[in-house]
């Protein structure tokens, strides 16, 4: 786990936006077309957010060409605005199917190897890093300190994952089993111990693909349920440890609760998807969702207030030119 002011200070050698001591900007989003350049950077940027999280499709890579992956990750880190969003804020990620390599892929991909570092180097990630050392994309960082830390854990839902179960009625992608795991013993030894042995006040879980929502037939933690129940059971036995999920992939953005038996707090997971395209015709039903599903282009952005004796959650989601489509608060 790496203090990300750290990191930044050393690496980027550029000031942190100014902020109330009092408030912490976390901003994130997912499915990126590289090539695509009219993107939401400066969106993201008139937020002043501390930090930006990919959740995956970071690029629409899609190929075992080693040089066709990179030069789609200099086409993206190039981009002018990209470039500006850099100079202002760390920028933390894990990765989904497409910059993963194989669309709906899992641990069956013979080149993750090779792409799990060129994700890596285009994260600017240090070659002594704990994520170079293991399989797989997964890390923690850690945002603020005392009783205003915010700790962020980036799963990889691709490198160790089973196979799903295919469907073969029209309109349905893959049917939900409890065969398989999501993210493989390693991971949730070291998941399990990220949570135990924090001293955060508030949890962030990036997962490049949703978690609560049940009801929808492309990929999701439902589709291995006994992955999903784990983890419920994880979150449970640590329940002291305040969680919040944010999730991608699905080409809209949309903010699913969740209330858990054994779960002192609601359980959220807020989904931002796509930043350069989206599905607005699909207004999928999801029974958790809390207001509108969001068909736009658009990124997340999870303000933190510290005020109180529990710390206020604010989340949001933007679209071009700074439309504001959601605004929610919640208290932990």
């Amino acid at each position: 786990m790496k203090d990300l002011l750290f990191i930044f200070l050393v690496l980027l050698c550029a000031p942190l936006q100014a902020q109330s001591p009092n408030s912490t900007r976390i901003a994130f989003g997912s499915c990126s077309h590289e090539d695509d350049t009219v993107q939401l950077w400066r969106e993201v940027i008139q937020q002043k957010p501390q930090l930006w999280i990919w959740l995956g499709d970071n690029i629409y890579g899609d190929s075992d060409d080693k040089m066709v992956m990179k030069e789609k990750y200099d086409l993206q880190k190039n981009h002018t605005d990209y470039q500006k969003l850099l100079s202002t804020c760390p920028v933390i990620g894990t990765w989904d199917d497409h910059d993963y390599g194989l669309n709906d892929g899992g641990k069956e991909y013979p080149m993750k190897k090779q792409n799990k570092e060129l994700l890596l180097d285009f994260l600017n990630v240090p070659s002594n890093a704990d994520v170079r050392k293991h399989d797989g994309v997964y890390s923690s960082y850690t945002l603020g300190d005392g009783n205003k830390k915010v700790k962020i854990i980036l799963l990889d839902t691709r490198y160790f994952r089973d196979a799903l179960q295919n469907s073969n009625r029209i309109n349905e992608k893959f049917v939900p089993t409890n065969v398989g795991d999501m993210l493989g013993t390693e991971q949730w030894i070291w998941l399990e111990n990220e949570l135990k042995n924090s001293d955060a006040a508030l949890h962030i879980i990036g997962t490049s693909i949703q978690f609560i929502p049940v009801q929808h037939t492309s990929e999701k933690w439902m589709n291995l349920s006994s992955s999903r129940e784990r983890m419920i059971n994880l979150l449970k036995k640590h329940n002291s440890k305040k969680t919040i999920i944010i999730s991608g992939d699905r080409h809209y953005a949309e903010l699913s609760r969740m209330k858990i038996e054994g779960l002192p707090y609601l359980l959220y997971d807020f989904t931002s998807s796509g930043l350069t395209h989206t599905s607005h015709y699909r207004n999928e039903v999801n029974k958790y969702r809390i207001g509108e599903y969001i068909g736009q282009k658009n990124f997340g952005l999870i303000h933190i207030d510290w005020f109180g004796k529990s710390p206020t959650v604010i989340f949001e989601v933007y679209s071009t030119n700074g439309t504001r489509y959601l605004h929610y608060k919640a208290i932990f």
